[in-house]
């Protein structure tokens, strides 16, 4: 049951002025069992669709997707009740005007008392090590800090599994050291795409994907070996 399954799943989307639509994704099958797993691939390859059909916000075109016994179109609430997702631009999903206030909102539908909501959020933002920005707007913080409140406010009601689409782009090396020292001390199964091959190094199992189609699956260094493969033949492509 804890397990993440694609079973042939494919997601087209209509373009305008165009009969035929696109393709994002195609012919998908993975059951994702590991606990730190990687996507890379360029961008527009089909990674963020891949993610974002973990917790229903895609629905799949052809297929199924199932979270850990849970359809996520039949059963989409439970899936999101199961399911925490990080974007990679946290102003997208930072709603308050601190990152305290963030927080506690995460919160509240599991913790109905303010005061011991309110002594959640705290240990939470101290954490993350962040406790210091608890109070400032997220106006006034850098890229690097909103994401981490976010990752923050994300993880403060313990999902079971936590995806991240390229969740280090914002990152200095600080706050960069900061996460991937987070994330090897989570509980949860964690599914992250990322350009950051460093990153992808540290998970059990990396996937790449390429024109919509995963086109390698396996450990870590061989996944970034295809994937810079990949890359150096599209550099030694026609015309070059």
């Amino acid at each position: 049951m804890n397990s993440i399954n694609f079973s042939n799943v494919s997601v087209a989307v209509a373009v305008d002025g165009s009969d035929a639509p696109k393709t994002l994704l195609q012919d998908v099958s993975l059951d994702l069992r590991e606990r730190r797993i990687g996507v890379i691939g360029a961008n527009g390859s089909g990674k963020s669709t891949l993610l974002r059909l973990v917790n229903g916000l895609v629905e799949p075109s052809q297929g199924s997707v199932v979270v850990h016994g849970h359809n996520t179109v039949h059963d989409v609430r439970k899936v999101r009740a199961n399911v925490g997702f990080v974007f990679t631009d946290p102003l997208s999903q930072l709603v308050m005007p601190t990152g305290r206030e963030d927080v506690e909102l995460s919160l509240r539908r599991s913790i109905k008392n303010r005061q011991e909501r309110a002594s959640r959020a705290e240990s939470v933002l101290e954490r993350f090590g962040i406790l210091h920005l608890a109070d400032q707007s997220i106006y006034e913080l850098s890229g690097g800090e909103r994401q981490l409140l976010a990752l923050a406010a994300v993880l403060a009601v313990d999902p079971a599994v936590l995806v991240l689409d390229e969740p280090s782009t914002l990152l200095d090396l600080r706050n960069r050291e900061l996460l991937r020292r987070t994330m090897s001390g989570l509980e949860q199964q964690v599914i992250m795409s990322t350009h950051d091959l460093d990153l992808a190094a540290d998970m059990d199992r990396v996937l790449v994907v390429e024109a919509g189609r995963i086109v390698f699956d396996g450990g870590p260094s061989a996944a970034v070996a295809h994937y810079r493969a990949l890359c150096a033949a599209s550099l030694d492509g026609p015309g070059r």
